[in-house]
């Protein structure tokens, strides 16, 4: 005899986002779609509102949103495709700059950044652990398995942290 244990949609949902993102709590997980290839996840920000970097004033006045597709770290041996849904915000100071800006979710983006933290945070150490090629044909390996289309580009990351490090970096 099976026993299957069923449980409240909501519990599964907060279960899943601890798995996704274990360590940020201002994300709401809106699906998962899971193939043979890749977790394909859409999320979003569920804070009111966002600091403006120029003048750090609070904003809670939405100016608009977009879809934003940052690399992130395989999961279960599949690529994972995530999709955040990104708002921008009006800045309420007449004065400041900076008219509109972005919310950022900390732990988890950056600013212009093309990747996840974790993934980020990954491929640094690859590089620091193992250096020079045998550092970037891995970061490639691992790029290809997060993305595919831009499997080319790891290496330039590795290679790139390398040499800008204190030491140097020795040429090719």
């Amino acid at each position: 005899m099976v026993w299957l244990t069923v449980r409240p949609v909501e519990e599964v949902v907060l279960r899943l986002e601890e798995l996704l993102f274990p360590s940020i709590s201002d994300v709401v997980v809106l699906s998962v779609a899971v193939n043979d290839e890749a977790v394909h996840i859409e999320a979003r920000s569920t804070v009111a509102g966002a600091i403006c970097p120029e003048c750090g004033i609070w904003s809670r006045r939405i100016h608009s949103s977009y879809l934003r597709f940052p690399a992130d770290v395989p999961s279960g041996g599949r690529r994972v495709a995530l999709c955040l849904r990104v708002r921008r915000f009006l800045c309420p100071v007449t004065s400041c700059r900076r008219r509109t800006f972005a919310e950022q979710l900390p732990g988890l983006t950056r600013r212009y950044g093309r990747r996840t933290e974790r993934l980020r945070s990954t491929l640094a150490a690859v590089g620091l652990a193992l250096a020079g090629r045998a550092g970037a044909r891995l970061a490639r390996v691992l790029r290809r398995v997060c993305q595919p289309e831009y499997g080319a580009a790891a290496g330039r990351s590795v290679t790139r942290s390398r040499s800008s490090s204190p030491a140097g970096g020795r040429g090719r």
